[in-house]
């Protein structure tokens, strides 16, 4: 028997491979109730297809996660924007980066790592 641990971080399995007796078979995401199954060639094509459109909407998906920051950024500063208050220019500054935060985020590394702009 052998085995391949397949990974996309050092701390993050995402299945292992066994081969025993010159058959293939993979336990992990796809596994059922943890029972070691043989992925035939269709089954091994979809698996790829879908891991293959959910790497596709890292993007998307680390965007949903500034957007939601942003807005309860936005929300916990929003009674400033009330008729009977004054905002200050430094607040209308950092109202309007937080609106801007999301301009030039084209990968999931720079949504990882936005600078937030510091409350007044």
């Amino acid at each position: 028997m052998t085995y391949k641990i397949i990974s996309d971080t050092a701390d993050k399995i995402k299945w292992v491979e066994y081969t025993i007796d010159g058959v293939k078979y993979e336990i992990g995401a796809d596994s059922v109730n943890g029972v070691l199954t043989h992925l035939t060639e269709a089954e091994a094509k979809a698996k790829a297809e879908k891991e293959k459109a959910w790497n596709e909407g890292a993007l998307n998906r680390a965007l949903v996660d500034v957007r939601i920051t942003r807005n309860r950024l936005l929300t916990e500063t929003d009674f400033y924007a009330l008729g009977d208050v004054t905002m200050s220019d430094n607040m209308k500054t950092y109202r309007q980066e937080l609106r801007d935060i999301t301009n030039g985020l084209d990968t999931v590394d720079k949504c990882k790592n936005v600078t937030w702009p510091t409350k007044p």
